[in-house]
């Protein structure tokens, strides 16, 4: 069963575009929501499908047929979480290394979306579709750190948005192989498909889109570098792809040429700082953690760092 509700735009409102104005109504709130349903023709003008570049006059009244929501197949999970922050339109958590994001193919269950959901309950944003309700960003499998979703679809289309602006600020520690000359740089190399292995990224200009990542040593050591990494774009394996480009890849990368030296086989990578303006107060919040102790007992076994 569909149901079905009427906007009236007030001359007030008059000249916006229809799809901003629908984003406005309680029950759709967002623009992604707002352009589904003029592109599915659920939205109506005096019986006449609206077109979602149609700007509004004054007294213009909307029919739009909401459909019934959708139930979606992932099951709440009880997986520990270690929660960061959390409030009523956000949760930040330090994802341990090991946990998938979000089910795909070869991990249906188990992931922090399902910990998620048991955890919030009903109150996950579902902006991100079906199968990553209220997730904004991703980090991999094997790399741990501080992750962000919303709880709603305002914080979502927020979140979503310093995302695209790069005013979401995520800092990363790693270790890698090799020294560097300088003590700080940047890699501005686009990313894409991997030409020659679509299960990799690669730095490329074919079908590829811009990557930034600013870096800075912390410690070196005489085969190791442990340095810190913040994101300016947020492309798939960007911190991964960005070293191995310049020749030093992430130790225990092996996908992108970090070898599993004995002792260590983990890949040393951990999402250490976050920092983003809170969607509904404005206020600027800022989250560090602590490194975990794989990542403490990587560092112990590289030998003493150089002066």
């Amino acid at each position: 069963m569909t149901m079905e509700k009427t906007i009236t735009i007030t001359a007030r409102e008059g000249g916006d575009r229809v799809d901003a104005l629908l984003a406005r109504a309680e029950e759709i709130r967002s623009r992604s929501a707002a352009a589904r349903l003029l592109e599915e023709g659920r939205v109506t003008l005096s019986g006449e499908a609206v077109r979602k570049n149609y700007r509004a006059r004054p007294g213009d009244e909307f029919t739009v047929v909401l459909p019934e929501p959708e139930v979606s197949g992932l099951a709440p999970q009880e997986i520990p979480l270690d929660v960061a922050y959390e409030d009523d339109d956000v949760i930040v958590v330090n994802k341990p290394r090991g946990l998938v994001v979000h089910p795909a193919p070869g991990h249906p269950d188990g992931t922090l979306v399902n910990a998620l959901l048991a955890h919030c309950g009903d109150s996950l944003s579902g902006v991100g579709g079906e199968l990553r309700p209220g997730i904004v960003h991703r980090i991999d499998k094997d790399t741990s750190g501080l992750i962000i979703a919303a709880k709603n679809d305002m914080a979502h289309a927020s979140l979503s948005a310093q995302l695209k602006d790069r005013s979401l600020s995520r800092v990363y520690d790693a270790i890698v192989h090799g020294g560097f000359k300088n003590d700080a740089g940047t890699v501005d190399a686009p990313i894409g498909r991997d030409p020659r292995n679509r299960q990799r990224m690669a730095v490329t200009e074919k079908n590829s889109r811009p990557a930034v990542t600013h870096w800075e040593v912390l410690e070196r050591y005489e085969r190791y570098t442990y340095i810190r990494c913040r994101l300016e774009t947020g492309r798939t394996h960007q911190i991964r792809v960005h070293m191995a480009h310049t020749g030093h890849p992430l130790l225990g990368d092996t996908v992108y040429g970090g070898r599993r030296d004995k002792g260590l086989e983990t890949q040393c990578l951990h999402a250490r700082g976050l920092k983003f303006i809170h969607p509904r107060t404005g206020e600027p919040i800022e989250l560090w953690t602590d490194l975990p102790d794989w990542f403490e007992q990587a560092r112990s076994k590289l030998g003493k760092p150089m002066e």
